[in-house]
């Protein structure tokens, strides 16, 4: 009851914020002339601002009482005023209510300033400015910002709710309008001066309806992040697509609007037509300010209530096929079958214009692009489709770290390698008896085009149709996720093959897998204490081979340390007490000690290189391998001794490399710590 109460507070406070921020834009347009502040509607509208502002500091305390209920889980606290002092000093939420509040009290002073001094313009658009910043401080409160408030996360849904505003809020200044067309006692011709109005501000919704629609597929991206899946399978994803379809129902009313009752009312020849004209083109913006205010409460809830689509979890996929372009587009014919199917649908809008140029019966005009639209669909989308299961898009329990993949390898080459092969390309002494070509894991983009639930599905339950048996009563369901993780850390591995001592500017390239750790000195932690904070160079030693490098990055410490980069050094086999103390004598860095081998074995699947493939039997892993974690904890550059002729022994290109990631700001989510 307290999260509806909640909810239906944040609807009522924003919509008002909105309602005054359109209204305001609207009286801007609508010019200086005298006749327009002496109109009765402009004295309505200006007599609705003060209740509507101080229905948004009512909002807002019931809003902050609400938040304080649910978190304290006690309604009395609500009378503590130490429990409200602590909840808007010690949390960002509630610093972030503090302000918004005190912008809340600015607009209402703003308000009541514009209804008892001169109307002129820029009073108007003063107001609209003042209103806009309460609408930027909720978008800091908003799913997008809990990533951390940074202008790429709240500038989208600032920009999406303040377009949103000017568009939904000038609708109670059109519909006022209107009214005074439709109340008269006696019939008038459309004034000059109303027609112009309408006509600016027609002109305006256009490019705000574009907007919102621009900046929502930002917002959506960015909460979505990829898992579009559940654009159809969670919560999150229905109330999207049900503002989806609202908006697409305001988006019709208006272009009828537009199209045919505003042209009938200016062009309109006699009083009555007028009043006609007018009384319909009202009815019907009543009718899109009333979807348009469910569509607000519809994105309240997205944005304070559901839980956002990329942390949603899908734990049963509802259909048993899915979309895919990668596992698709290289088949025969689907490009062709998927460009054809697209044309039909741009040629279902061409011919609604067409008939509406063509003033078609609204029977024939809505049956006959419909007809084409949902061809083109039929004919672009089977072909995109591929079996998908429940499970295909289950997140992993399990982390995708160095320990899950060291688990993963020994059930791998227990159960998978005799047909599999050690490297995963499907050539082990089985595979040439198995009634199936098995695929190569290693360098073809299988584990691209499937998710890890499928590969999760196949182990537990075996494929349809081939030779490969079900696990389910072998593995246990942690073991068959460690599984899936070493098949994934296979053909990442693979994908590194395009890395080199040169980083590749403002480009993520692989995911690497995450790991704790404890070193030599007693320290520990962990690769993802460095996100957001410094690079991380990952050096795995063998001795004495990697002795005079060592020595080398001794000698650069100094400079090493001024970059601000971790360096944490590896051994690839534990190391006897005596060899382990002559390593970690004088050495000013960390030395791992626990999970060094996981870490090592893990980061040696990235050991491919260009000119050195290495994919014959069971591969050889090279003595010293380095690698450059960047700040988002993606692997961007690696340096093999034994397979590139220069690179990191020379210090300078080293101290290059780190300066240039210490230097880019790179716009990309933080590396995962699952898989996806």
């Amino acid at each position: 009851m307290i999260e509806i109460l909640g909810a239906a507070a944040r609807w009522f406070q924003l919509t008002a914020n909105l309602i005054i921020l359109g209204s305001c834009v609207f009286l801007a347009i609508a010019g200086i002339n005298k006749r327009v502040y002496t109109a009765l509607w402009v004295d309505k509208l200006e007599g609705l601002f003060p209740k509507l502002a101080i229905g948004i500091l009512v909002g807002l305390i019931v809003t902050i009482a609400a938040t304080i209920a649910q978190i304290t889980g006690d309604v009395s606290k609500l009378l503590e005023i130490e429990v409200f002092n602590n909840f808007i000093i010690n949390t960002r939420t509630g610093t972030i209510w503090a302000a918004q509040f005190v912008l809340a009290i600015l607009l209402w002073v703003a308000v009541i300033l514009v209804r008892k001094s001169a109307k002129i313009p820029w009073r108007y658009t003063l107001t609209a400015v003042i209103a806009m910043f309460p609408l930027i401080a909720d978008a800091l409160v908003s799913h997008t910002a809990a990533e951390g408030i940074t202008t790429v996360n709240v500038l989208p849904y600032a920009l999406h709710i303040i377009f949103a505003g000017v568009w939904l809020g000038g609708l109670p200044a059109l519909l006022l309008l209107k009214y005074e067309y439709v109340k008269q006692a006696k019939s008038k011709r459309a004034n000059v001066l109303d027609v112009h109005i309408l006509k600016r501000f027609s002109t305006l919704a256009l490019p705000v309806m574009l907007l919102i629609i621009a900046t929502g597929v930002w917002v959506g991206d960015r909460i979505f992040d990829g898992n579009y899946a559940a654009l159809v399978a969670t919560p999150y994803g229905w109330l999207l697509v049900a503002k989806l379809v609202l908006l697409g129902i305001i988006l019709i009313i208006a272009s009828n609007v537009r199209s045919y009752w505003l042209p009938r009312f200016t062009n309109s020849k006699s009083s009555e037509e007028t009043r006609s004209s007018a009384n319909g083109m009202r009815k019907w913006v009543r009718i899109e300010f009333l979807w348009a205010v469910i569509l607000v409460l519809i994105a309240t809830v997205l944005a304070n209530n559901a839980i956002p689509a990329k942390h949603a979890l899908i734990e049963n996929w509802p259909f048993n096929f899915r979309f895919s372009i990668i596992a698709t587009w290289n088949t025969d014919n689907v490009p062709i079958m998927v460009w054809s199917g697209l044309a039909l649908i741009v040629a279902a809008f061409g011919i609604m214009q067409l008939g509406r140029s063509a003033k078609w019966n609204w029977k024939p005009l809505i049956i006959v692009p419909s007809v084409v639209f949902f061809l083109g669909l039929a004919i672009a989308l089977p072909p995109l489709t591929i079996e998908a299961y429940p499970e295909t898009y289950r997140k992993p329990p399990v982390p995708f770290d160095v320990i899950s993949i060291e688990y993963g390898a020994k059930n791998y080459a227990e159960y998978c390698v005799e047909c599999h092969g050690h490297q995963g390309k499907g050539d082990g002494i089985k595979a040439r008896t198995l009634s199936t070509v098995l695929p190569d894991m290693l360098t073809e983009p299988h584990t691209v085009e499937h998710t890890p639930g499928d590969f999760y599905h196949w182990i537990t339950y075996g494929m349809k149709e081939t030779d490969m048996p079900g696990y389910k009563d072998k593995l246990t369901e942690e073991d068959r996720w460690d599984l899936v993780n070493y098949v994934f850390a296979l053909s990442r591995g693979y994908q590194a093959r395009i890395l080199s001592p040169e980083i590749i500017p403002n480009r993520a390239n692989v995911q690497p897998p995450v790991f704790s750790y404890s070193t030599h000195d007693g320290s520990s932690g962990a690769l993802q204490d460095f996100r957001n904070y410094m690079p991380v160079l990952l050096v795995v030693i063998s001795w004495p081979q990697s002795q005079v490098r060592i020595e080398q990055l001794k000698a650069a410490y100094t400079r090493l340390s001024a970059q601000n980069v971790k360096v944490l050094i590896v051994p690839a086999h534990e190391l006897e007490p005596d060899t382990l103390e002559a390593v970690i004598q004088n050495l000013p860095y960390s030395m791992i000690i626990e999970n060094a081998q996981e870490i090592a074995d893990s980061y040696a699947l990235s050991r491919r290189t260009i000119s050195h493939p290495d994919l014959l039997g069971r591969g050889s892993i090279p003595d010293h391998m380095e690698f450059l974690i960047d700040r988002s904890g993606y692997l961007r550059a690696r340096w093999i001794p034994s397979s590139e002729e220069s690179g990191w022994e020379n210090v300078d290109l080293l101290i290059k490399q780190i300066e240039r990631l210490n230097d880019e700001n790179l716009s990309v989510s933080l590396a995962k710590d699952y898989l996806f």
